[in-house]
């Protein structure tokens, strides 16, 4: 089953997760370098250290860890212990790491960062997914993430068992409730998204009101988000795109969307779930870097 699941994770373009880090890098280091370790370590020393987490969690990051150590000191030895995707227990060692040690130290903080943060995501995406497994629903991201971070947030969403939406405005059409004040309608923002749209672009839209959802089965999108409604008026909507046969569509609930209330709306029969919680909230998973002394 673990094999399944890991082949199924996307893979981080090199160039993405190497530029990515040397920016972190630049920032890190700034103008002269790590002046403690320059200060207080021989040029030529090496040190032994280990990746470890201090808490149990899901994994993820480590493309962008080992990056930041290889881009400091190619010649860095990597054992690596742990894959992205993986559980991992407190204690637990995720990667062994050896070479220069003014290069092991400089890379650490940049390392840990990218580690903790997108660990974070991971292991708070699969909480949510865990409360709603005995569903068919999936809990997706949003575009809701850190400016520059996108791509490493919703690939860390993947880790924890999650779904990605749309990446940015480009790769999806979503009418949301502005768009259909501006334009005038539910059904006229549908048909203007309709003939404007490609054939590999789906169409959703947005409605917070069982009127507005049923206007909008009528006109034809792809997807419907429901949003900011509760539990019961989420499964009205369920029963009522059920009645509409071969005009169903895809049903998504948003708004208030939290570890607590998450299960209730799975509970509805909804398709999806998305929510900002999971990349915009989630608390960092504590790992750290410890030199061995032999």
């Amino acid at each position: 089953m673990r094999k399944q699941a890991e082949s199924l994770l996307p893979k981080l373009p090199n160039l993405l997760v190497e530029d990515a880090v040397r920016a972190a890098l630049l920032e890190d280091l700034g103008r002269a370098g790590d002046l403690t370790s320059d200060a207080t370590i021989s040029p030529d020393a090496t040190a032994q250290a280990v990746l470890a987490t201090r808490e149990d969690g899901i994994l993820c990051g480590m493309d962008l860890a080992l990056a930041a150590f290889r881009a400091i000191d190619p010649d860095i030895d990597i054992a690596l212990m742990a894959n992205d995707g993986d559980r991992i227990k407190a204690k637990q060692k995720v990667a062994g790491i050896s070479g220069n040690a003014r290069a092991v130290l400089g890379a650490e903080r940049v390392a840990l960062n990218y580690l903790m943060r997108m660990s974070g995501i991971a292991t708070y995406t699969a909480q949510f997914q865990e409360l709603i497994a005995h569903t068919s629903a999936k809990v997706t991201c949003t575009r809701k993430t850190v400016p520059g971070h996108r791509a490493f947030d919703k690939y860390a969403v993947k880790c924890g068992g999650g779904s990605n939406h749309r990446f940015g405005l480009d790769d999806a059409i979503l009418i949301k409730d502005n768009h259909i004040a501006v334009c005038g309608g539910v059904a006229t923002a549908v048909e203007r998204a309709r003939a404007f749209a490609g054939h590999l672009v789906k169409i959703e839209i947005e409605v917070d009101t069982l009127e507005q959802f049923e206007e909008a089965l009528k006109a034809g999108p792809d997807v419907v988000l429901l949003d900011n409604m509760n539990p019961a008026t989420l499964a009205e909507a369920v029963a009522m795109n059920r009645e509409a046969g071969t005009r169903a569509v895809v049903l998504e609930a948003s708004g208030n969307v939290s570890i607590d209330t998450v299960k209730a709306i799975a509970e509805t029969g909804i398709n999806y779930i998305s929510t900002s919680k999971i990349t915009m909230a989630a608390p960092t998973l504590d790992l750290g870097l410890d030199i061995e002394i032999s």
